[in-house]
């Protein structure tokens, strides 16, 4: 009987009228509900880029940063000898601080059992170990030693092929991350998209049809839904065309320009170090190049990286978008033919077998030490960073902002139209 009525009222206009009107708002309900729940992903991976994801390799490359000048430091206390100077040794320290403070927060932000937490343990049980051959080159060192400058060199060769290899694994691990959520935040909502597209489609043909039967030129109730859903729709694509610009843009002139300002400061600091190194082994290690000649391990490592220096700083000027951020950078750049220029003195006073003057061109008892280059370039390379990481931070937040609102937005119109 049931069924029979509900045939019946089938087969009038207004049950016809019904049951399209119920068809037309669980299709409307749909659609606001897949458009709230992409948008919502979207919103979370935007959110996830500003203040998880970049943050995570920022911190990495901090790490990595931090153990290089500490070991940079650690050479150059240990070429200064009885005439170590408190600055110096307290900048070692801090480094060791600032690396170890680091690897906690990586390692709270990090999932458990996942790559970056396995790499981050093991930088966490190297850390002390490296200390304490430091400290034991340091003691032999101001005794008097030379037994010193084999545990330095113990110390440098754990750092270099073990800790910082590690603290890079870190870094390109959470840079992948970082883009991971970058296409997900960025990636069009095409089934919400598709959903609007055939709701409004659904809506024009059952006004048509309600004009050809009853010649009632508009209907309240779909004419209401028409139009929220057309301003869900238009919301949808003009948010996230606003959004996806936002974080192009972050990642363009904010994540790019950051991760080379990393590569020019870790080269910076591994020629530092190599430079130091060079006068404390005196010519104990030696490299075979591919012709068969021998040559200084460490002075050919002070020039690999000088010529990656210069080659990233390159490169960071020409991703720098406004006079800010290429100033520092220049500023850099000059400071590294100084210091090529004072490294050759220091190099010809070595080779003459003049080690005390090579000695204090190098560490700061001349009038021209190259040491005064590095903490240049170091802090130019600073304020560079500083500068893209408040562009970065200032273009993630108007992408993520464009999003806001939205999938509340799409719900409760939805809910309207429906209604």
């Amino acid at each position: 009987e049931g069924f029979d009525q509900l045939r019946a009222a089938a087969t009038t206009e207004p049950g016809r009228l019904r049951i399209i009107g119920a068809l037309l708002a669980l299709f409307v309900v749909a659609f606001g509900a897949v458009a709230a729940w992409q948008m919502t992903e979207r919103a979370t991976a935007a959110d996830d880029v500003l203040h998880r994801s970049q943050p995570l390799p920022s911190a990495a490359a901090d790490i990595y940063g931090s153990l290089a000048d500490a070991n940079t430091a650690a050479t150059s206390g240990y070429l200064a000898g009885l005439q170590e100077k408190h600055a110096m040794r307290e900048g070692y320290e801090r480094d060791i601080r600032t690396a170890a403070s680091k690897l906690v927060t990586a390692a709270a932000n990090s999932e458990p059992g996942s790559t970056s937490a396995n790499t981050i343990a093991e930088l966490s049980r190297l850390l002390p170990q490296y200390k304490g051959l430091v400290e034991t080159a340091r003691a032999n060192n101001r005794q008097g030693y030379p037994v010193g400058g084999a545990y330095l060199r113990a110390a440098n060769e754990m750092m270099q092929q073990k800790m910082l290899p590690a603290a890079e694994k870190l870094h390109q691990t959470e840079n992948q991350r970082l883009r991971d959520d970058y296409a997900d935040a960025k990636s069009f909502p095409w089934a919400a998209a598709g959903l609007g597209i055939l709701a409004l489609a659904a809506l024009a043909w059952a006004q048509h049809r309600n004009y050809q039967r009853t010649n009632r030129v508009l209907n309240h109730g779909l004419v209401t839904a028409t139009a929220a859903s057309t301003v869900v729709l238009l919301w949808l694509a003009v948010g996230h065309t606003v959004a996806r610009a936002g974080l192009t843009d972050s990642y363009d002139h904010g994540v790019r320009s950051l991760n080379v300002l990393h590569e020019a400061r870790i080269a910076s600091l591994t020629a530092r170090s190599d430079e130091n190194l060079n006068l404390v082994r005196r010519g104990a290690d030696t490299r075979t190049l591919d012709d068969d000649t021998v040559v200084d391990a460490y002075e050919w490592g002070y020039d690999q990286e000088i010529e990656q220096l210069g080659k990233a700083l390159v490169r960071a000027e020409g991703l720098a978008d406004d006079t800010a951020g290429k100033k520092p950078v220049q500023d850099a750049n000059g400071f590294m033919k100084v210091w090529k220029d004072r490294h050759g003195l220091a190099r010809a006073d070595n080779d003459s077998g003049n080690y005390q003057a090579a000695r204090d061109r190098v560490i700061g008892a001349a009038k021209e030490p190259t040491s005064v280059c590095f903490d240049n370039i170091d802090k130019a390379l600073a304020a560079a960073l500083k500068h893209e990481q408040n562009e970065f931070k200032q273009a993630a937040s108007d992408g993520r902002d464009s999003l806001a609102g939205l999938p509340t937005g799409a719900a409760v119109l939805a809910v309207l139209g429906a209604a």
